[in-house]
C-alpha cells in the first residue's frame, strides 16, 4: 500500500514539473501571435536562442505584421535573428542578403527555436543570417 502512495506522489510531482516547464516557455504561441496592443502579427523574430528550448525567443524582438515587406532590415536587426515564431496561417520568407538576394528560405507557421539548426546553402545556417524578409497571411 505504501509503495502505491509513493508512486502516486511521484506521478503528481512529475505532472506539476511538466506543467511548470510549459509556463517557463519563452516563445509565444504561434496560434495567437499578437503585439502588445492586441494587433495580429505575422511573425516575431528574436535576438537570442538557447540550447534549452524554454530559454529561446529571448532578448530584443522584432514584430512583423501581415504583408510586411522589408527588403533591407534596419542595421540593428540585420544578421541578428536567432529564433522566430510564425503565426498560424502565415509564412515568412527571408533572405541572407539585403534587397532579397542571397539564400532564400520560407518558414511556415510554428516556432523555430534554433535558427542555427536550419541549413542555409551547403555549409551555413540561418542563425544571425537574415538580412531581409516578407511575411504574408
Amino acid at each position: 500500500m505504501h509503495h502505491t502512495e509513493n508512486m502516486r506522489g511521484l506521478i503528481a510531482l512529475l505532472l506539476v514539473a511538466l506543467c511548470l516547464e510549459g509556463l517557463n516557455a519563452a516563445c509565444p504561441d504561434h496560434a495567437t501571435l499578437k503585439d502588445d496592443h492586441g494587433s495580429k502579427l505575422c511573425a516575431q523574430m528574436f535576438e537570442h536562442s538557447s540550447y534549452y528550448y524554454d530559454e529561446s525567443c529571448t532578448g530584443s524582438f522584432l514584430n512583423v505584421y501581415p504583408d510586411e515587406d522589408t527588403p533591407i532590415m534596419p542595421k540593428t536587426w540585420e544578421n541578428h535573428v536567432s529564433s522566430l515564431v510564425v503565426r498560424r496561417g502565415c509564412s515568412l520568407t527571408v533572405w541572407s542578403k539585403s534587397k532579397k538576394k542571397g539564400n532564400k528560405r520560407k518558414f511556415l507557421a510554428g516556432v523555430v527555436y534554433h535558427l542555427k539548426e536550419v541549413k542555409r546553402g551547403l555549409f551555413g545556417n540561418w542563425n544571425d543570417a537574415i538580412s531581409g524578409f516578407y511575411c504574408t497571411c
